[in-house]
């Protein structure tokens, strides 16, 4: 298999086509840690190679405690992918970021369960740093972007991430506001810390659909499927002009995530 691929695309709830690409073609791959949400569509862009992958598979058969998170990692490294965008639906936890707007995490919260979130395993102990989780050379091109297409995003957020596949109780959203956080979802965490250890950049990008339940008003998958199918063309022309703003070289740190990492 040629190890070709520049950027991977995650494409999250409401986006499980980039509908961007060339000269496609599906893949299956199999990986140590079984197989990935989906087949993998791999194309053209603008003369640059991407991989495209639903993390919830094409027909959202998947929920959010059950992606094989490593699988799908480990897929986009096979193929070559030094950079990831994680598209992903997110709920408010501030009055000011409202339904339809972006958001731009920088940090999170990690409330997930079960998940497993290394490539450790006996023989091998990974300790990554994740002060700075996100690629920060990827966000300086999507705030370029969003600003160019004048997009209402909310930059230097803080995700909570929770298990799912429920909803928060009004007494966990509460909580997860008071922490300072900004946004709720339930997808970045293990894909994040995994893009790390895999020395792969990764930046998401959130968009909104609701207020959450702190806002005394309970959150449907019906409403977050309207606000994202609002969303979804909005989002595919900012992942149009973000492939292509992408700096083909790597000056980042991403690169060297292991160099201080193991044992």
């Amino acid at each position: 298999m040629e190890k070709d691929v520049e950027i991977g695309i995650f494409g999250g709830t409401g986006i499980y086509d980039s509908g961007l690409l060339e000269n496609t073609q599906e893949i299956e791959i199999d990986t140590p840690y079984g197989k990935p949400s989906d087949t993998i569509t791999v194309g053209i862009f603008n003369g640059r190679k991407i991989a495209f992958l639903p993390r919830h598979g094409k027909k959202h058969t998947i929920p959010p405690h059950m992606i094989n998170f490593k699988a799908n990692i480990w897929a986009f490294k096979e193929l070559g992918v030094t950079r990831i965008i994680a598209p992903s639906a997110v709920g408010s936890l501030r009055e000011e970021i409202e339904p339809g707007h972006f958001a731009l995490p920088s940090q999170f919260l990690d409330f997930t369960k079960s998940r497993e979130g290394s490539f450790s395993e006996e023989g091998r102990v990974i300790h990554i740093s994740v002060a700075e989780p996100f690629c920060t050379e990827i966000q300086s091109s999507i705030i370029q972007v969003t600003d160019n297409q004048n997009l209402k995003i909310h930059k230097n957020c803080t995700y909570v991430c929770i298990e799912g596949p429920r909803f928060s109780t009004k007494a966990e959203s509460k909580f997860y506001k008071s922490t300072g956080a900004d946004i709720i979802g339930m997808t970045l965490v293990p894909e994040c810390q995994l893009a790390r250890e895999a020395q792969i950049c990764y930046s998401s990008i959130s968009t909104v659909t609701d207020y959450d339940v702190w806002a005394e008003k309970p959150v449907t998958a019906k409403e977050v499927l309207e606000t994202l199918s609002k969303n979804v063309e909005r989002m595919k022309a900012l992942l149009a002009e973000l492939i292509e703003k992408i700096p083909k070289n790597r000056s980042c740190s991403c690169a060297k995530a292991l160099e201080e990492a193991e044992f």
